[in-house]
């Protein structure tokens, strides 16, 4: 366990329906364990990930805010400490590095970008080889 004492999961959030089983996945696993969930949503300017843009907003940050804020609102966290951090760097890197002191990652199989028909997007592929804890991959019920 972290240093905290309390277990610690960290979970990447982008809005995909991929993040958000991620997510829920997360606050699931931390009501059992008594647990904590830090949702990271990663922005970088420029350019502007697809995703965001179709926010109708050009500004990145409001736009990712706006993102994991939906994300916060549509999982149902009662009961479960969920602290969400907006971080200005790729997915990747600011994923591992929220990851540090995490007992647990869990992200999605695959987020809005690239090629649809892979299994493990870039992001997923990234943390799964490199994060500092373990990491948990999950997809969505519906199998996509």
């Amino acid at each position: 366990m972290n240093a905290t004492s309390r277990f610690l999961i960290v979970a990447g959030v982008d809005g995909s329906e991929h993040s958000l089983a991620a997510l829920r996945w997360a606050v699931d696993e931390a009501r059992l364990r008594h647990g904590n969930v830090r949702a990271v949503t990663a922005w970088h300017y420029p350019p502007v990930p697809s995703t965001l843009e179709d926010s109708g907003s050009n500004d990145s940050f409001h736009a990712a805010e706006r993102v994991q804020a939906d994300a916060l609102t549509a999982v149902a966290a009662e009961g479960v400490d969920i602290e969400g951090t907006l971080v200005r760097d790729t997915a990747a890197t600011a994923l591992l590095d929220a990851a540090k002191d995490a007992d647990l990652l869990v992200v999605g199989s695959r987020g809005h970008g690239g090629f649809a028909g892979l299994r493990l997007g870039s992001v997923s592929s990234q943390v799964v080889h490199h994060a500092p804890c373990p990491v948990l991959v999950v997809r969505p019920r519906n199998g996509t």
